[in-house]
């Protein structure tokens, strides 16, 4: 049993997973007061869509610059359940329309839109948490890599698809909130989500959830198909003339990465407590390419530090430094990208490793070698004086 731990440990290199679950699951909550630790979750809401990047940047070779629209889609899916749960007939009832969400009562809506309805069932809106965001992804991906749209290509639509979703988002007020967003998100099921107890809890099932996507996502790459993907991101012709569908591929794993981005919204609506579409735009978009680029594109575990790192210097100094966070921040990103291309986890593999690797190797060697053994010096000896014999006839002359 033994023997297969450390097999499936090694095959799948899961020793920085574990790590990464022994810092997030028991040195962080020792560690930090209740309101930096719900400040660490919605960091970790992020990490889902950085290894959802991992997987379509940094093993498929597609650049996505609109993975914010997934992530809205998943909160907003998740956020307009507990709206009508908040909108109760008896908390509501000040309302000309009482039953409703107060946004629509503000813009004249009589009765709830028929969008909404699925949204009163819980297992059906943990469903669309996960699927609205893959439909979309799969009508965008496969209208464009069935026409072989890629490249810097792909990434500008994607980015047009972000600044669509925002405009109809902010423009459908009376359906959506408009700019304001969802807010007053308290209770789920009647569990009051604001409580200290139930932050604990949110936090640990966000750490589990993204334990589980990440040794999901790990599982696919030491599969055939992570190295079709890795394949069709160096040589795609070559794969494609092999016979395999290289743009299915490509909508698969965009899809994955849509799916996972839409949990990470899910989860950031239940930690913070409301949902707007300023989560949603190309800047949102961007910055979680960033956390991406700064963890290493092609680490999972990298990818979820890289997204810790960069919200938490994003909170330190906008705290300590209000007027110069900004240009602290972008500093800290040009820095990063110029030293360490393949960020965190390539300093890390190309760095650190083997330099504890030779470490470790000269340890060994000397506990192996023997000492030398101690060789006293002889002691001196006296040599005697021996008087020249001359040969005979020959006298010394003398002065």
């Amino acid at each position: 049993m033994m023997n297969f731990i450390k097999a499936s440990i090694l095959r799948y290199q899961l020793g920085s997973l574990l790590l990464l679950v022994l810092l997030l699951a028991v040195v962080l909550p020792l560690s930090l007061d209740i309101f930096r630790l719900n400040l660490v979750g919605k960091y970790l809401t992020y990490a889902f869509v950085a290894v959802g990047l991992v997987m379509v940047w940094g093993y498929g070779g597609v650049l996505s610059l609109g993975q914010g629209v997934f992530f809205g889609i998943g909160g907003y899916a998740m956020a307009m359940f507990l709206k009508l749960e908040a909108s109760d007939p008896v908390t509501t009832k000040i309302q000309s329309t009482p039953g409703i969400p107060d946004f629509m009562d503000w813009n004249q809506i009589t009765e709830l839109p028929a969008l909404w309805l699925p949204f009163k069932s819980l297992p059906l809106s943990l469903a669309l948490v996960v699927l609205a965001p893959m439909a979309l992804a799969w009508l965008v991906s496969f209208a464009m890599f069935k026409r072989r749209v890629g490249g810097v290509y792909f990434a500008i639509i994607t980015q047009a698809v972000a600044l669509i979703c925002t405009v109809l988002i902010i423009g459908q007020q009376g359906y959506t909130g408009g700019v304001n967003g969802m807010t007053d998100l308290k209770t789920m099921l009647g569990w009051d989500t604001r409580t200290d107890g139930a932050k604990y809890v949110l936090y640990y099932v966000c750490v589990g959830l993204l334990v589980a996507s990440i040794v999901l996502c790990r599982w696919i790459q030491t599969s055939k198909l992570g190295t079709l993907l890795l394949a069709m991101r160096d040589k795609e012709d070559r794969v494609r003339f092999s016979g395999y569908d290289v743009s299915n591929f490509k909508v698969f794993i965009f899809c994955l990465a849509a799916g996972l981005s839409g949990i990470g919204g899910a989860m950031f609506a239940l930690q913070v407590g409301f949902m707007s579409p300023s989560f949603v735009g190309i800047v949102p978009s961007i910055e979680m390419v960033i956390f991406c680029a700064v963890g290493g594109r092609m680490s999972l575990v990298g990818a979820v530090y890289g997204a810790l790192l960069v919200n938490a210097g994003k909170t330190l100094f906008s705290e300590s430094f209000p007027d110069l966070w900004l240009f602290l921040m972008a500093g800290l990103f040009i820095g990063v990208t110029m030293a360490f291309p393949m960020g965190l986890a390539g300093l890390w593999e190309d760095t650190i490793t083997p330099w504890w690797a030779s470490r470790r190797q000269a340890l060994r060697d000397a506990a192996v070698k023997p000492p030398p053994a101690a060789v006293s010096a002889p002691s001196p000896v006296a040599v005697p004086q021996v008087e020249p014999v001359l040969p005979e006839g020959i006298g010394r002359q003398r002065a």
